[in-house]
């Protein structure tokens, strides 16, 4: 007898013909997410399996199953032969200490294995009462926990009785590449989050306004990609130097428009940053109406300047949404951190919330978008974690 885990994915089944192709990509992002453990890793019947391991690494390994997108359910499964007696064994070592309600689902997919499926239910359902009859009573239609049997074709029977819930979704770099504004705030690194669990994979952009924000403004966006990365398989920052444009604009440009000129700005120098990175779209944490710069009209203003895809996953979840999932994710409190990104910087009293798109036009032609956008790009830092 032994200890397995039991890995299963969800929205891969709904493929055709290249279903292959993402239960590939699964498989090798679970098995670079855990190369730093000792492991057998085999594939059996559309789910993945971990034997071999040291069992003082199992709880390292499921908290990183919890981050891998594409990754459904788990089972801590035990192994035995496919011969009744050994599974009623198994069987009695996970009910030991449970107490409540229990049924029994016996999946047989060797035909020879007899008593068949329904028979197995019964017997070690009686098996199990006759050992733990105090502490557990059968209740098929709603119990307070079910005892798995799959009994498979190459020998080996699994049994288990928790099945944990996994981030689902679609493997990270199944759905291309993205470049993803990250500020300091709560929405970006949510936004991140989201087309992970989506397949995407990700880079990273920040604009840091040295020195009206500092380094600590800097090193918490630094924190925020580092867990966006977690659940990216790795991940790119790179950060681009901000603040001689929004001097600029301060300088030259109407006050109500300084927001929605920025706005542009980083667009602009998001996609010339994507396209030399093979990024195929960039993705913010904008949510419509939020705040002046999210509304339609300064979406729009912002899209004019790109052609490239703009994705913005959180565009109708309100503030209580996003704040949920961020602190599912464990950015909340870091993101709350009292440090200013670029936006805050020379703020407007009264932004524009309609932005006229030919007004805004005629105030940014008092600019030198290219020089300003060619000055940005001499000072870009990378980061890789």
């Amino acid at each position: 007898m032994k200890n397995a885990i039991i890995i299963r994915y969800c929205e891969i089944h709904l493929k055709g013909k290249n279903r292959g192709f993402f239960e590939k990509m699964l498989k090798e992002n679970i098995k670079n997410s855990l190369k730093e453990f000792k492991f057998t890793f085999t594939t059996m019947h559309s789910r993945y399996l971990i034997e071999d391991y040291d069992p003082l690494d199992y709880e390292l390994i499921t908290a990183k199953l919890h981050k891998i997108a594409g990754v459904h359910t788990y089972s801590n499964a035990l192994v035995v032969e496919n011969e009744f007696e050994k599974i009623v064994e198994a069987s009695s070592i996970l009910l030991k200490d449970k107490v409540g309600t229990f049924k029994v689902n016996t999946n047989r997919a060797d035909k020879t294995f007899t008593p068949n499926s329904m028979e197995t239910s019964m017997l070690l359902g009686g098996r199990m009462l006759e050992l733990y009859g105090k502490n557990i009573s059968v209740d098929v239609k709603n119990p307070d926990f079910t005892l798995y049997v799959d009994i498979r074709e190459d020998g080996k029977t699994f049994v288990y009785t928790d099945v944990v819930n996994c981030l689902s979704g679609m493997p990270v770099g199944s759905a291309g590449k993205g470049l993803l504004l990250i500020s300091g705030g709560i929405d970006s690194p949510v936004a991140g989050y989201m087309m992970c669990k989506r397949g995407m994979k990700l880079n990273c952009l920040h604009f840091h306004s040295f020195p009206y924000t500092g380094e600590a403004a800097k090193e918490k966006v630094i924190e925020l990609t580092k867990k966006v990365g977690e659940y990216n398989g790795g991940i790119n920052l790179y950060v681009v130097s901000f603040t001689h444009i929004q001097e600029a604009i301060h300088e030259h440009c109407p006050e109500e428009f300084m927001i929605t000129i920025m706005r542009r700005f980083m667009m602009r120098i998001a996609e010339r940053l994507a396209i030399q990175q093979g990024d195929q779209a960039i993705i913010t944490g904008e949510s419509l109406g939020q705040v002046a710069s999210q509304t339609i009209e300064s979406i729009t203003s912002s899209n004019s300047v790109v052609t490239m895809p703009m994705l913005r996953p959180l565009i109708a979840f309100d503030k209580l949404d996003i704040i949920d999932i961020a602190k599912k994710i464990d950015t909340y409190e870091t993101s709350i951190l009292p440090y200013e990104d670029c936006c805050t910087v020379f703020l407007p009293k009264y932004p524009a919330i309609k932005p006229n798109l030919e007004r805004v036009k005629r105030a940014e032609s008092k600019l030198d978008v290219e020089g300003l956008i060619e000055e940005a790009f001499k000072k870009v830092e990378k980061y890789t974690f």
